[in-house]
């Protein structure tokens, strides 16, 4: 391969050249540090700028790597490092009002093309996922013990009326409610024998709120203290036993999922993400990018890959109809094997010929 001359390799740094990161660094002897082509950093002057092919050799004369691009990390998508450098600015920062303007100061980008961005790999706002984090800080210091007014500061809410105005949505109820509920919230469950094992189904009075496969009714149990740590949790096989035999008929395509009764918290993205899983119909299979195509968010394929990850409801959303693009099972929380039982389930049957 030729190597690139000073020339191309200066029009790549301009370029902010995401392709030219691993064939070579550029040292900044105003600054004193040394970056890969693609870093979002301000552009220096062309004679204080010096090209290196590794990094070791720019740290050999006298150079530190650049904190934001981050040139000895294992060379990976520029844009995803943006975007996760941005969402370690944003959680550092949960206490503050953060404005897109600010965002493209700090990361030299326009605010259009930083939320294009951002919402294209995550399929959220920054917006929105600052308010995920402090949703998920509140949620936590509840849950530990934590006065509403604490857990509300700790989590970086800066006036009740904004805390108000999100719980109402992500909580379904009030903070007040919520912190007595998390602590005592009534769960019954029961445990069956599935084609995949044993199952649990634990609801709440208002539908099913979580479904898991294991081996033992003592696994079942224990993972369903680790989801719910500090609910009132009861068996009742007798009066769950109508829930569990629509699920076992649902499994066989005989119930579909939108009848079941959910009661199941969910980020926005999630919600898209589970509606549409929810859509595929018994028989049928999609890929993870196939998915992040259908809710409009056609970059975010890692996104929906977590989304299906943390679905706590299996089965009820059907995120094992989930594929790769090449067509390979990808992941399941509940193990390959189950995942592809599920599909086997659902392969039509032919009748063979007299």
């Amino acid at each position: 391969m030729t190597p690139l001359t000073e020339d191309a390799r200066w029009q790549s740094v301009l370029a902010r050249d995401g392709a030219s990161d691993g064939k070579f660094v550029f040292a900044v002897s105003s600054t004193g540090v040394y970056c890969r082509p693609s870093c979002p950093s301000k552009r220096p002057r062309r004679e204080n700028v010096t090209f290196y092919r590794l990094p070791t050799e720019a740290e050999s004369a006298g150079f530190r790597a650049c904190l934001r691009c981050r040139p000895k990390a294992s060379n990976g998508n520029p844009k995803q490092e943006m975007i996760k450098s941005i969402c370690r600015y944003i959680e550092q920062r949960l206490d503050e009002p953060i404005t897109l303007s600010q965002l493209g100061k700090e990361f030299h980008q326009s605010p259009f093309h930083l939320q294009r961005t951002f919402k294209a790999v995550l399929g959220i706002t920054p917006k929105e996922y600052a308010n995920s984090c402090r949703m998920r800080g509140f949620r936590q210091n509840l849950k530990a013990g934590h006065s509403v007014t604490r857990a509300m500061h700790e989590a970086g809410y800066s006036s009740t009326s904004r805390l108000y105005s999100q719980t109402a949505s992500e909580l379904g109820m009030d903070p007040a409610k919520y912190r007595r509920g998390a602590i005592a919230a009534p769960i019954r469950y029961a445990c069956a024998d599935s084609p995949l094992g044993r199952i649990l189904i634990a609801a709440t009075d208002k539908g099913i709120c979580s479904i898991q496969f294991a081996d033992s009714d003592e696994e079942l149990e224990q993972g369903l203290k680790q989801e719910f740590p500090f609910a009132a949790r009861r068996r009742d096989d007798e009066g769950l036993a109508s829930l569990t035999a629509r699920l076992m008929q649902h499994m066989r395509g005989l119930e579909t999922a939108t009848a079941l009764p959910l009661d199941i918290q969910a980020t926005a993205f999630q919600r898209r993400v589970w509606s549409y899983l929810q859509s595929i119909g018994f028989g049928e299979t999609r890929s993870y990018s196939q998915v992040a195509k259908a809710i409009k968010q056609p970059t975010a394929v890692r996104a929906v890959a977590h989304a299906c990850a943390t679905n706590p409801v299996a089965i009820a959303i059907p995120c094992h109809r989930v594929l790769r693009s090449n067509g390979d099972l990808g992941g399941y929380r509940w193990g390959l094997e189950r995942k592809q039982t599920l599909l086997d389930m659902e392969v039509p049957k032919t009748v063979a010929s007299s």
